[in-house]
């Protein structure tokens, strides 16, 4: 009986067990960077072609209704990269902000999805976009990932740049040999040589369990698409930044593709997470369908996001019209390599990714950067405007948040309030912000006159 209890540890511990195999399987999590709800074929579209993305999709289980925690870049991969709500520990608003250069980062008390990964026995690494400080402290390699291949401010040209070599948009190579920066003179074109890297990776720990972040920076700006991308969109697409923006989508879907094939050709068991950061950006020509709101706003098309799993011979292809939050998607990852689960604000998705549930994974769900903070209760949801108008929808009746019942319905406006707060008590002030203009920009854009896609591109 001991023999086999030894075993049975052994297995999970493989720099313990010699030549016992670790069975755990790896996974892949996959982060779009201010692409549009609408834009990918497995939501809808019939204009952007995305048939990696849709390929691996239809392999898998859709998430119809999947929510992150911030609607701009950096607070929501803090969340993302960590499990919980990132306004515990005060990373609220975007970065750099207002905030010096030793102090603007994902605060050093909090444990990432990495940090937990690596303690179970996982390989660690992170390629692409960083985006959680700038300083040596915050670097990705001391929280938690053995390796690193990527640029770590928010954002850089596709295009080699030789201004860019040794700063904080220079890509950079760190594994435990050392550090090493990558020739801006190689780097034909961003979105390829990210997959590159994650392919690469895949490649590398293949006979172990690996956890891999691959942060695209596409399709955010700069607008830096391929001659020979730009050339494949057909020509009927307007405005011409909107052919730009479908170019570089179409760069970033085969890169998706090549990473999934990479994993099918590991023979590994892997868990393939897919998702955007926030909705569509202002200032990119993507398009968020049928979601009021964009980039920055709290409304549906701020914060609901494309997302899908993959685990072929595992999961079912299917989908979840529950809402999930990406806060989900790390303890859902933490789980499946036996990792700590303690403090996270998700849960493991793995009884609604089998279809073993019918109840909802939260009755509530919340959002707050500044004046704006909002509340879903099951299909109420609430978004209280600091010096202005409290507003409430019913999602199941309109989805497209165009009717607000916070006159006629008082009781239900003020209980949601009052949940709100009781959320916020155990929140600690945000620990930078990002100026007056920002601001007032975050206010306007959750003003019911500004109607419209093109209204809602008119406020950054």
């Amino acid at each position: 009986m001991l023999t086999g209890v030894a075993l049975a540890v052994l297995a999970h511990h493989p720099a313990d067990a010699g030549s016992v195999p670790d069975d755990r399987p790896s996974v892949v999590l996959v982060i779009a960077d201010d692409a549009g709800w609408i834009d990918f074929g497995f939501n809808g579209s019939t204009e952007i072609a995305t048939p990696e993305l849709d390929r691996l999709a239809a392999e898998g289980v859709v998430l119809e209704s999947c929510y992150v925690t911030a609607s701009v870049c950096s607070p929501s991969r803090a969340g993302m990269l960590t499990g919980r709500y990132q306004q515990r520990c005060g990373h609220e608003y975007n970065l750099p902000g207002e905030a010096p250069r030793s102090e603007g980062g994902l605060p050093l008390t909090e444990r990432t999805i990495a940090d937990r990964m690596k303690a179970a026995g996982y390989a660690t690494g992170l390629i692409g976009k960083w985006h959680l400080g700038l300083a040596p402290a915050f670097h990705p390699t001391r929280r938690g990932f053995d390796e690193f291949h990527g640029f770590r401010a928010g954002s850089r040209s596709y295009f080699g740049n030789d201004s860019l070599s040794g700063g904080d948009r220079g890509y950079e190579h760190f594994k435990i040999a050392g550090r090493e920066s990558e020739d801006e003179a190689d780097i034909s074109y961003l979105t390829e040589t990210i997959a590159r890297d994650a392919v690469s990776f895949i490649r590398d720990h293949s006979d172990h369990p690996s956890f891999l972040v691959v942060a695209f920076n596409a399709p955010h700006g700069p607008m830096h698409a391929t001659e020979e991308d730009l050339a494949s969109i057909d020509p009927t697409v307007a405005p011409k930044r909107r052919r730009i923006y479908a170019a570089m989508m179409r760069a970033m879907d085969r890169a998706c593709g090549s990473i999934g094939d990479a994993i099918d050709a590991s023979g590994r068991d892997t868990l393939f997470i897919f998702v955007n950061d926030n909705g569509g950006a202002t200032n990119n020509a993507s398009d968020n369908g049928p979601w009021r709101g964009m980039k920055g706003s709290h409304f549906e098309g701020g914060i609901r996001v494309p997302g899908f799993v993959r685990r072929p011979g595992i999961l079912d292809p299917g989908s979840v019209e529950h809402p999930v939050s990406a806060l989900d998607l790390v303890a859902t990852a933490v789980a499946v390599g036996d990792g700590d689960l303690a403090d996270l604000d998700g849960v493991d998705l793995d009884p609604w990714l089998h279809s073993r549930t019918t109840d909802r994974p939260h009755q509530r769900m919340f959002w707050r950067r500044g004046p704006v903070a909002t509340i879903r209760d099951l299909d109420l949801k609430l978004i209280r405007i600091e010096g202005g108008q409290t507003l409430l929808f019913d999602l199941e009746t309109d989805p497209g948040e165009e009717k607000d019942l916070s006159a006629t319905r008082p009781g239900e406006t003020i209980r949601l309030l009052a949940r709100l707060a009781e959320w916020e008590h155990a929140l600690i002030p945000p620990r930078w912000t990002t100026g007056p203009m920002w601001r007032k920009n975050l206010l306007r854009k959750h003003q019911m006159d500004v109607v419209g896609r093109e209204a809602e591109r008119a406020v950054p």
